[in-house]
């Protein structure tokens, strides 16, 4: 199966040579691209976890932090990122932003100090408004912006019987807006819509098909392919 990769080049190179070897031709066609924030200062407080929801979030991350103070990671992704800086107390919970919010609630108390959460400009979930609203302190410190991409060089290779892996609801509304924009709305009804989760399907227009992964992380994802490839 032709499929397209939506997710930034950071993060999209080692999954493209996963379906490479699986069979697939994989292209990357990242709708976004990773802008890290020049300047941003880390604040002196004494945290007592940092929240990351993004691999990004911890990469772009700039300046020294505590290498002991724990780390709580939405998925394995962001809990790698947190490794590769040094990080000795990494903790990876709840598979999406309500998931790690749960673990939060249910392990940290608001009492045991103020937390840090590292994100982007822009998030698909709301961790600070719930996390606060549980009673806890959060700092939010944005270390990245995602800036949308335009697709107009593969214009030629969108053609039905090709399936989009989506990880996000706003991928999901960008990919809806470039095929808007180069006049190919009628090969969103005929391709495969691969998501995470079923807020990114719920992203996309009804005519478009699309199956939801039983879990928010890349081996639910690569067993929708699995399915895909046995169905046909």
């Amino acid at each position: 199966m032709r499929l397209f990769i939506t997710r930034p080049n950071e993060d999209a190179l080692p999954l493209a040579d996963k379906l490479r070897k699986a069979g697939h031709d994989a292209i990357i066609a990242p709708l976004i691209a990773i802008v890290p924030r020049a300047g941003v200062a880390i604040p002196p407080d004494r945290f007592q976890a940092i929240c990351v929801t993004s691999a990004n979030g911890m990469r772009c991350l700039q300046g020294r932090v505590d290498p002991q103070v724990a780390v709580l990671a939405v998925g394995g992704q962001s809990a790698t990122a947190a490794k590769l800086r040094g990080f000795e107390q990494v903790i990876a919970r709840g598979g999406d932003v309500h998931g790690l919010v749960e673990y939060i609630r249910s392990t940290l108390s608001p009492r045991g100090g103020p937390l840090l959460y590292l994100s982007g400009a822009e998030t698909s979930g709301d961790l600070e408004g719930q996390l606060t609203a549980a009673g806890f302190s959060v700092t939010r410190l944005i270390t990245y912006d995602a800036v949308a991409q335009k697709l107009d060089g593969l214009r030629q290779q969108l053609q039905p019987g090709n399936g989009v892996l989506l990880y996000s609801p706003r991928s999901a509304k960008l990919w809806r807006a470039e095929l808007a924009r180069m006049q190919l709305g009628h090969i969103g009804a005929q391709v495969k819509h691969f998501c995470l989760s079923p807020q990114v399907a719920a992203a996309l227009p009804p005519e478009f098909p699309a199956i939801a992964a039983a879990s928010p992380d890349e081996p639910a994802m690569l067993a929708l392919l699995d399915l895909a490839g046995k169905a046909e």
